[in-house]
C-alpha cells in the first residue's frame, strides 16, 4: 500500500509540475519546450516576488531583481576584450575595450540594458555576453550603463543617468582617450533600455552643448509609449512568454510611482487626462500600423482619466519616458535607426508605430520584424536557456551595426 501511495504522490506531483510548466505556445515558436521551461521559470520568480511583496518581506521589484543577482558575472577580460567596471560622470558603467590592433580610430556603442527600469544590470551573464560579442565582432569600444533603478530611483533618474553617461562619453577628450571615432558612435538598448536609448537620442538633438552627432541608434523591442496600453499587440499578446500585459503595466507604473492607483488605471487604460488628448495622434494605431497588424481590431479612443494623477505623476506624459510622444519636428533630425520588433510581444506595436513615424519624416529606418518570437528573445544566448532564435537576432543586430556604424 505504501508503494501505491508513493506512486500516487509521484503522479500528482508530476501532473502539477506538468500543469505549471506546460503552457500552450504559438505554433510558430521554435524549441517550444525550451521556451516553456523559460516561461515557467519566469512565472515562478514572478509568483515568489508577489508572495514576498504581499507578506511585506520585500518590494515586488526588489524580489524580482534577485534573479539578476543570480545571473551576475564579475568583469572578466578575455583574449579579445578587456573588461572593467568604472564610472562615467558618477554613474557605474561596464567598459569593453577591444584588444586587437586597430588601423584607425574605433567605433563605439553606448548600451542600455532592459528590465522595465526596475531590474537588470550590465553584469548579467546575458548582457555581458551581448556587449562582449558586440565589442569583439565590431572591434568597438562598448560602454554598458548601470543606471540606477526604480522603485528606489524613479523617472527621470534612470534617464538622467544614461543621458549623463552618453554626454560624458561624447566629449572629444574622452573619445580620444579611448581612441574612438567621433563620427562612428551608436546608442543602443533593449526593452526599457531601448526606451532610454530613443529618449537619449531625441534629447541630444536638442542639446546645444553636445557637438558630436550620433551615427546611428539601435532599438531592440523597445517600450515607447504609455498612452495606449490596449494596442492590438497588448490585446493579442496579453499572456505571452516573459512579458505579460500586467507585468508591463507594472513596470510602467513603477517607473513613476508605487502608488497603486496609477497601476490600476493604466491596467484599464483610463489614465490619460482629457487635456492631454492631443497626444493620442502620436500613438493612434489605426493610422500607424500596417493592415496585417490591425487584423480584426477596431480603434476606439481611450477613456479619459483624472487630471489629478497626471499632475502628480507627469512623467507618463513626458517624451523622455515615452519617446513616441515627440512631435514630428523633434523626430526629423534623428540618425539612421534599427528597430527590432517581435510578433508575440506586447511592445510590438510601439516599435512598429515608431518606425512608421520616423519613415514619415525621412529618417532612414531598418525594421527587423521577427514575427515568430517573443519579447526578450535576444537575451537567451547563454546556457542553460540558449535559444537558436536569440543567436539569429543577435547576428542580425550586429550585422546591421557593422554595415551602418
Amino acid at each position: 500500500a505504501e508503494m501505491g501511495a508513493k506512486l500516487l504522490c509521484l503522479c500528482l506531483a508530476s501532473a502539477l509540475v506538468a500543469y505549471y510548466v506546460y503552457s500552450p505556445m504559438p505554433e510558430d515558436f521554435e524549441e517550444p519546450w525550451k521556451v516553456m521551461l523559460i516561461t515557467a521559470a519566469f512565472r515562478t520568480i514572478g509568483h515568489l516576488s508577489e508572495v514576498a511583496d504581499r507578506l511585506g518581506l520585500m518590494h515586488y521589484m526588489e524580489a524580482l531583481n534577485a534573479i539578476t543577482t543570480m545571473e551576475y558575472v564579475a568583469p572578466t577580460s578575455d583574449e579579445n576584450v578587456t573588461v572593467t567596471d568604472t564610472e562615467f560622470s558618477n554613474v557605474a558603467v561596464r567598459l569593453y575595450l577591444p584588444r586587437k590592433p586597430s588601423a584607425g580610430l574605433r567605433r563605439a556603442v553606448v548600451y542600455f540594458h532592459g528590465g522595465g527600469w526596475c531590474v537588470g544590470q550590465a553584469g548579467m551573464k546575458s548582457y555581458d555576453r551581448l556587449t562582449r560579442w558586440t565589442s569583439n565582432r565590431l572591434n568597438a569600444v562598448v560602454v554598458s550603463v548601470n543606471y540606477r533603478l526604480a522603485p528606489k530611483y524613479r523617472f527621470p533618474i534612470p534617464f538622467e543617468d544614461v543621458y549623463s553617461v552618453t554626454k560624458f562619453f561624447l566629449q572629444s577628450s574622452v573619445l580620444s582617450q579611448y581612441g574612438v571615432d567621433p563620427d562612428r558612435i551608436c546608442v543602443a538598448g533593449d526593452s526599457a533600455g531601448g526606451n532610454l536609448a530613443a529618449a537619449v537620442v531625441q534629447q541630444l538633438l536638442q542639446d546645444s552643448e553636445v557637438k558630436t552627432k550620433l551615427k546611428a541608434q539601435a532599438l531592440l523591442y523597445p517600450a515607447l509609449q504609455t498612452l495606449d496600453l490596449n494596442l492590438p499587440s497588448y490585446q493579442e499578446n496579453e499572456n505571452k512568454p516573459i512579458l505579460t500585459k500586467l507585468l508591463m503595466v507594472r513596470f510602467w507604473s513603477e517607473y513613476f510611482t508605487s502608488d497603486s492607483s496609477l497601476r490600476e488605471v493604466m491596467a484599464s487604460n483610463r489614465h490619460v487626462p482629457v487635456e492631454s488628448s492631443h497626444l493620442f495622434q502620436f500613438v493612434n494605431w489605426s493610422n500607424l500600423l500596417p493592415e496585417e497588424l490591425k487584423k480584426g481590431h477596431v480603434y476606439t479612443s481611450p477613456a479619459y482619466g483624472s487630471s489629478e494623477l497626471a499632475q502628480k505623476y507627469p512623467g507618463f506624459l513626458d517624451p523622455r519616458a515615452a519617446p513616441l510622444l515627440a512631435s514630428d519636428a523633434r523626430l526629423r533630425g534623428l540618425p539612421p535607426t534599427y528597430v527590432l520588433t517581435c510578433g508575440h510581444d506586447v511592445l510590438r506595436d510601439d516599435g512598429v508605430m515608431y518606425v512608421e513615424r520616423l519613415r514619415a519624416v525621412g529618417v532612414p529606418v531598418t525594421h527587423d520584424h521577427a514575427k515568430d518570437t517573443f519579447h526578450g528573445a535576444m537575451m537567451f544566448i547563454s546556457s542553460p536557456a540558449d535559444l537558436a532564435v536569440g543567436h539569429r537576432l543577435l547576428n542580425r543586430y550586429i550585422g546591421w551595426l557593422n554595415e551602418n556604424l
